[in-house]
């Protein structure tokens, strides 16, 4: 399917090996054409705040190499908290409305859903998020086609379900769940008609060809998914990967604009590892075709940008000489609180 005067197709044919010559192109071609499919499906200075918060952490039975609220990985140093109440998160939800988040995303550290009080529960916070004129998001690990279901009623919006890396390489990261459970859970989300969110992360030791067959796993999606986050690694001590170096800059802008490319569409979510990027970093990822941030100063429990630092970034954003703050050339808490 093309958009009228463009050269731009949404395809779920994609290949690995062409999505490779892609991602390895000059650079400053690849933003440029990147910038161009941007342009062609979305209005360019739509940049969505999402808030995170982690309803229920640590004490997961997966043994995800990344992840620090495994239960495996025992030298890790995390605070476990008991699943919240809905009312304490509505409060947090309430105050990230109040500070411009239009999408609300809980996560809970569970291998899968079971039916019962605690589900009960997140169908409530999903309803108050609704409640409040937000996008509702959640990830909550395996669920059936039953529990898709009931998250729908509950006005579910998106489900975030990351497929990591691609296939060949998911063994090497996860022994406790199959790609195919993944698929199985994404077949659920996309049966009860619930926006998909799913995208992965780079860093982990995989090649180039790894992360191009997750997008090309992605784009064999019909429709592609609503919502595609790219991840860098924030490495954790005490997990498998804990000693993984930091992901160069400028491949995170290369792997934004690759997946702005094949998945035209989708809105591309400049996810964990953004609180190393530079400002100016950060916005070349957005004129590579990333559409969405987490705003707030911690994603589950690895932190994130600091707010005042994100104040300034879309300030800087907007309009020449808008929303500066008084006294300060620089745009209140400006330049000097910017990401490092």
């Amino acid at each position: 399917m093309t958009r009228p005067g463009a050269d731009v197709f949404l395809r779920n044919d994609w290949n690995v090996e062409e999505i490779i010559a892609i991602h390895d192109s000059p650079l400053l071609s690849l933003v440029a054409r990147a910038s161009a499919v941007h342009r062609e499906f979305h209005d360019v200075d739509d940049v969505q705040k999402a808030s995170l918060l982690s309803i229920k952490t640590g004490g997961c039975p997966e043994d995800c190499g990344y992840c620090p609220q495994s239960a495996h990985h025992k030298e890790v140093k995390l605070e476990r908290v008991h699943m919240m109440s809905p009312d304490e998160v509505l409060a947090i939800a309430a105050k990230a409305r109040a500070a411009g988040a239009d999408r609300f995303c809980m996560g809970a550290a569970w291998r899968s859903v079971r039916d019962g009080r605690e589900f009960d529960a997140v169908l409530a916070m999903v309803r108050g998020v609704r409640e409040m004129g937000m996008e509702a998001c959640v990830t909550l690990g395996m669920i059936n086609a039953a529990q898709a279901g009931r998250l729908k009623e509950a006005g579910l919006t998106a489900y975030n379900h990351n497929l990591d890396t691609g296939p060949d390489y998911y063994d090497k990261i996860i022994s406790t769940r199959t790609y195919d459970d993944r698929l199985e859970t994404l077949k659920a989300v996309r049966g009860a008609g619930i926006e998909m969110c799913c995208g992965g992360i780079i860093g982990m030791g995989e090649g180039v060809a790894d992360r191009a067959a997750m997008l090309a796993t992605l784009a064999r999606f019909d429709p592609h998914p609503e919502s595609v986050p790219i991840n860098a690694l924030t490495p954790v001590k005490g997990t498998p990967l804990g000693d993984m170096p930091r992901v160069d800059s400028l491949d995170f802008v290369r792997m934004i604009a690759t997946t702005r490319i094949v998945l035209p569409a989708s809105r591309v979510r400049l996810s964990a590892g953004r609180s190393v990027l530079s400002r100016e970093a950060q916005v070349l990822c957005m004129v590579a075709g990333a559409n969405s941030i987490f705003y707030g100063e911690a994603l589950l429990t690895t932190p994130n940008v600091e707010a005042c630092a994100d104040d300034a970034l879309f300030a800087a954003l907007g309009p020449q000489g808008a929303c500066k703050a008084p006294d300060s050339p620089a745009g209140g808490c400006g330049a000097a609180a910017a990401a490092p």
